[in-house]
């Protein structure tokens, strides 16, 4: 379809909607169709192969149908996410610039870095929730996560993390603390650095994600300690949780997308629909079983909005009782 014919027709529609709209009585913001006018930016923090990647990559395979428009990723990797906020920040608010966000932009905006609050986050859509998984090498000494845990009460555990303050770092941190044992933390630029040096033995753990490491467990590569959840996994069914084990630690790298607070709501209500739609395509949702996770993780604007404002303040108060941030 060509650019003029897709004009001619968003014209066509946006006058029958108004039309409609002033004989039944309904708000300008329902008659306004017109948006989007242009390609859809989704901007990432994370380092291409990654699972923030991948989920928002595989999202847009069908959003793209469903909104009518084309859509991209725009990577803008480092600072533990707060290059991508400045980016965001600088777009007009019009909803043709969003961001996919994960704990670590919480994280980040907790600890009084870059230009956002909490309350300029509006979400859109939740794409995945899922749980922080501790995992060693297969052929690691470390049979269970007690014997993790025991070990490091004499020679700290080599965690692998992607960057100080970071999801993976507070959940390791406060298994520690939970467990009375302790970590070395050994950071990295993203999670496909991390499986790189567990597999090379230059780390003796970390709690990755089981859409980063599924291969590596299928493959007989690595081996899960636990799942820092209250239920397990159905892809990891004889993993015990840190809940079952004694250890109230429950962590989960939530991904979703996010625009900033001023974006007209008709505009948020049009993403919002695409995107939930999008991720009925079948390569969605054969990326969430492949990952093993399910339609579970899928989350409307509601439900992420709330869930947003948890993490936050779980997230702050993590950092507040680990000493990262003054209360």
């Amino acid at each position: 379809m060509s650019a003029m014919t897709k004009t001619f027709k968003r014209s066509v529609l946006a006058t029958v909607v108004a039309t409609t709209a002033m004989t039944f009585g309904l708000s300008s913001a329902v008659a306004q169709s017109d948006f989007p006018e242009r390609p859809v930016e989704v901007v990432t923090h994370a380092s291409p192969g990654g699972g923030t990647d991948t989920t928002a990559r595989t999202l847009l395979i069908g959003t793209r149908r469903a909104l009518g428009e084309d859509m991209r990723i725009t990577p803008r990797t480092g600072g533990g996410g707060v290059l991508a906020m400045n980016y965001v920040n600088e777009a007009d608010r019009d909803g043709h610039t969003l961001m996919a966000i994960t704990p670590t932009h919480l994280f980040a905006i907790a600890r009084n870095q870059g230009p956002l609050e909490i309350d300029d986050l509006v979400g859109v859509v939740r794409t995945t929730d899922d749980p922080v998984v501790v995992m060693v090498r297969a052929d690691s000494d470390y049979e269970t996560l007690d014997d993790l845990i025991e070990a490091g009460r004499d020679n700290p555990i080599k965690w692998g993390t992607t960057q100080i303050g970071g999801i993976d770092h507070v959940a390791g941190a406060t298994l520690a603390d939970e467990a009375d044992t302790e970590i070395s933390v050994v950071p990295f630029s993203g999670g496909g650095e991390i499986v790189t040096n567990l597999m090379g033995g230059n780390i003796d753990a970390s709690g990755l994600n089981i859409t980063e490491a599924i291969d590596q467990i299928e493959g007989g590569d690595f081996r899960a300690l636990a799942v820092m959840a209250k239920e397990r996994m159905s892809v990891l069914p004889d993993v015990p949780t840190t809940v079952e084990l004694g250890y109230d630690v429950t962590f989960s790298t939530v991904r979703g997308v996010v625009a900033l607070k001023g974006v007209p709501q008709e505009r948020l209500d049009i993403l919002e629909e695409a995107m939930l739609e999008g991720m009925q395509h079948s390569a969605y949702q054969a990326y969430l079983t492949g990952t093993g996770l399910d339609g579970s993780s899928v989350g409307n604007a509601e439900e992420w909005n709330e869930q947003i404002r948890d993490l936050y303040e779980a997230a702050e108060k993590a950092m507040i009782d680990l000493g990262m941030v003054e209360q």
